[in-house]
């Protein structure tokens, strides 16, 4: 039995109140001990000038997507997606994808990310990534049928495939869901049938949800009601479903979110960076909705840093509501941790015993993190990515002092620049 202790460290437990000069006692991949007396251990880590406090989990992205970093910036949805993103993507293979998977694992354990929802392509290789990286994961095969039936079977049987193949992999670090893309890119019938199959396997589904006015106004077209009410009619909606973005919400559809328990997952940054709109979060909490983050793909976001994504979250909805006392710092942070823990489905996001080991350390003892009055404020407001001194996943010290020691990152930077340059030029030839 491996036994790691975590000492001396302010301890944010997430599940109580903080625990100044606490300890951690990690045996193999769980949480054994969180309090105030020393433990036996194999290996000590000083936390002596660090917070101590649960990985964050990104509930939503495309992690390949990092690949695109910066390649089409500052221009309408549309000419985005048909003018750049999908010629770039259609060129995409096997490899490129555990390259880009890669890339995002390595930042993400750098800036303290420990858990992330996927959705995209190629997701064998994405969960290669996870596998090797030694991060954790809730992946899915990313199933937009189109309204063709013929594309709606190899969809599902690739999804389901997909599911099966990889779901407590890597010593249980991946899990797998369903991941039909939106409402308004497959049928109800195809969306009855991934539920279906879904509950059968026992597997959550990610799902984009009124991310945009334009799907709104063309589910209204299409069905009379919107996407909500959609998923509502067929059944879909459950404590199983992650759904995306949730712009474009009413009141009632948000009263069906909290009556069905359903995940909203909130992208503060893609969402202001494309211009969709923003979600109506602090009216999803106080319907008792569980509200976690993501940072969409990194093509339009630019960014993996759960830091910023917390804090542009506290930042947007004070200045939609006029309200500075909305969105505070320790209801952020939750929505950063335990939130999306709950969302994923995954025993993490508190520092308790019995949870998994998915913990991380950040270095408080920084010129832009001094003085120190309140520890989450500074987490919220302060804090960035290269702020973590320590990540720890399942019980694995993945990053120790700053030093990543579960991938060669300057292999993964090299690797990636090269795929990255080599996909721009091909869909530039085109």
């Amino acid at each position: 039995m491996s036994r790691i202790l975590i000492k001396d460290g302010y301890v944010i437990t997430m599940d109580g109140p903080p625990i100044e000069g606490g300890y951690v006692l990690i045996e193999d991949d769980r949480i054994a001990y969180v309090g105030r007396e020393e433990q036996k251990a194999d290996q000590v880590i000083s936390a002596k000038g660090c917070a101590v406090m649960p990985g964050l989990v990104n509930a939503h992205t495309h992690a390949a997507m990092t690949l695109f970093r910066g390649y089409a910036d500052d221009m309408p949805l549309q000419q985005w997606l048909e003018e750049h993103i999908w010629p770039v993507e259609a060129h995409l293979t096997d490899n490129d994808v555990y390259t880009g998977t890669m890339l995002a694992c390595l930042e993400m354990i750098r800036s303290g990310t420990t858990a992330f929802a996927d959705m995209y392509f190629h997701m064998d290789q994405a969960a290669r990534a996870v596998e090797d990286s030694g991060i954790r994961a809730s992946l899915s095969y990313g199933m937009i049928e189109l309204f063709d039936e013929a594309k709606a079977k190899t969809e599902l049987q690739e999804g389901g495939r997909f599911v099966r193949q990889w779901n407590n992999a890597a010593d249980g670090r991946i899990t797998t869901m369903y991941g039909p893309h939106a409402p308004n890119t497959c049928s109800r019938e195809f969306l009855s049938k991934v539920k279906e199959q879904a509950v059968e396997d026992n597997a959550r589904i990610h799902i984009h949800m009124l991310e945009t006015e334009a799907e709104l106004n063309q589910m209204k077209e299409q069905y009379g009601m919107c996407s909500v009410n959609m998923l509502d009619e067929i059944g879909f909606l459950g404590p199983d479903v992650l759904a995306a973005h949730c712009i474009w919400l009413s009141a009632g559809d948000m009263d069906i979110m909290a009556k069905k328990n359903v995940n909203a997952i909130h992208c503060p940054v893609s969402n202001m960076k494309l211009a969709s709109g923003i979600a109506p979060v602090p009216e999803l909490l106080s319907r008792g909705v569980n509200v976690a983050l993501g940072t969409d793909g990194c093509a339009s976001n630019n960014s993996l840093d759960m830091f910023g994504e917390m804090k542009t979250a506290a930042l947007l909805h004070k200045v939609n509501a006029m309200d500075p006392t909305a969105m505070p710092a320790g209801e952020v942070l939750k929505m950063g941790t335990s939130n999306g823990a709950k969302a994923l489905g995954i025993p993490a996001g508190i520092l308790r015993q019995g949870m998994a080991a998915d913990i991380i350390l950040v270095d408080m003892h920084t010129p832009g993190l001094t003085p120190v009055h309140e520890p989450v404020s500074h987490l919220i407001y302060a804090a960035r990515g290269p702020d973590v001194k320590t990540t720890i996943v399942n019980g694995q010290v993945l990053m120790e002092d700053g030093i990543v020691l579960s991938i060669d990152q300057e292999k993964v930077i090299e690797q990636a620049s090269s795929a990255a340059r080599r996909l721009a030029d091909k869909a530039k030839a085109n």
